[in-house]
């Protein structure tokens, strides 16, 4: 999956947060992912699921040790976390939990359906730094 610029599809308000503008090609949907400074613009299949769209992107959730020590998206480990800068409403049981108390939500069990912003998590509490 390669990642796309398309001009005048997002900005950034005043507090330098991405906004995404709804209106992606017929069955694909946007994904603004904020990584520190940076900011990618991807463009997915609707469905897709977060994490698998972040991996192909070479956009890694993990931190350097859960990159080859996780569950394999299975929603058991906890270590693809990511913060959500919309408002999605959780499926999994263990999401619920994470968007209840403000933990990273899982990318493993998101499921992209509408335009989506997503904040990586370079200081993970449990598993270390991603870079």
């Amino acid at each position: 999956m390669s990642e796309e610029q398309r001009d005048g599809e997002h900005g950034f308000d005043e507090a330098g947060d991405a906004s995404v503008k709804s209106g992606g090609a017929s069955g694909t949907v946007t994904v603004v992912v904020v990584d520190g400074d940076d900011r990618h613009e991807l463009t997915v299949p609707a469905g897709a699921n977060l994490r698998e769209a972040l991996r192909s992107a070479d956009l890694s959730p993990y931190a350097r040790l859960t990159e080859r020590a996780n569950c394999g998206g299975r929603g058991l480990c906890a270590t693809c976390g990511v913060r959500l800068r919309d408002d999605v409403a959780p499926e999994h049981w263990h999401d619920a939990l994470a968007a209840r108390f403000g933990y990273p939500r899982l990318s493993c069990r998101i499921e992209v359906t509408e335009d989506l912003v997503v904040a990586l998590d370079r200081e993970k509490r449990v598993w270390g730094r991603r870079e």
